[in-house]
Order: C-alpha cells, then sequence, then structure tokens
C-alpha cells in the first residue's frame, strides 16, 4: 500500500478538502470565459464586467445623459420557418442585447462581450445580421 491516498481514497474517508482537486458541485460550474454570473436586486448578468456596466449606464439614465434604458432586448434577425422535411417548426434566430437605450435621439445598442467572444462565429453572425436586417451597429464594450 502506498503512503500517499488519492483523492478518491480520501474523498472515501470523508477527507474530499484535502484533496488535490475538489470534486465539482452543480453550484461550482466553471464557465466558459471564466466570467462570474451574478445576480443584483433580481437582475441576472452573465458577468461582473456587464453588471458594472448596468450600474454606469443607470448613473447616466439619472443624470439624464441617456433614455429609456433597456435590458435583455430582444431582436428578430429571421422569423420562424418549416421544413417540410421536419415535423417541427424553427423557431426565430434572435439575438439578445445586452442594453438597449437611447442617447441623443439615437437607439444605442449595447453587448459586453471579451475579446473571445467577440470572435465567435455565432457572434459574428449576429452582429452581421444586426446591421443588415436591422440597419443597426451593436456597439461593444
Amino acid at each position: 500500500m502506498s503512503a500517499v491516498l488519492t483523492d478518491r481514497e480520501l474523498r472515501k474517508a470523508g477527507l474530499g478538502h484535502l484533496c488535490a482537486k475538489p470534486k465539482a458541485t452543480d453550484g461550482d460550474k466553471k464557465q466558459k470565459y471564466n466570467n462570474t454570473k451574478t445576480e443584483i436586486n433580481g437582475l441576472k448578468f452573465d458577468s461582473k464586467k456587464e453588471e458594472r456596466r448596468y450600474h454606469t449606464l443607470q448613473t447616466m439614465e439619472r443624470n439624464g445623459i441617456i433614455q429609456d434604458l433597456k435590458l435583455q432586448m430582444a431582436f428578430v434577425l429571421a422569423p420562424k420557418v418549416k421544413f417540410s422535411s421536419e415535423s417541427r417548426t424553427k423557431p426565430a434566430l434572435r439575438y439578445v442585447a445586452d442594453f438597449v437605450y437611447t442617447r441623443n435621439g439615437q437607439q444605442i445598442v449595447e453587448d459586453v462581450k471579451c475579446v473571445e467572444t467577440r470572435k465567435k462565429d455565432t457572434y459574428r453572425i449576429k452582429k452581421h445580421l444586426m446591421m443588415s436586417v436591422h440597419g443597426i451597429e451593436i456597439t461593444e464594450v
């Protein structure tokens, strides 16, 4: 028998806290881009950066710099479709903006993104469709 206990043996003995890598629980799920989800006053944010931006925009709205601040506003990029070869209708393709507000009479659509997600094909396609379908350029923060 080895003098060093394996993680499995430590957990079995009730000493899992001594393991090199603690066993993950549902609440410990690692986020894809190392972001930390937060919730303030019932509002959920995908990252601390997004939460900080919300507080900044709230302050700007209180000071009259921006108006009509909305969170998680959905835009339809393509309507729902029904393929003859499939029994179910495919839902509409949507882009959900983190923040939408009015500044100097112009609608601003903002998305809080890290460098990695700005490069993702899915996001790049949705950004392209927002411009071509709605004529809206997404402001990335």
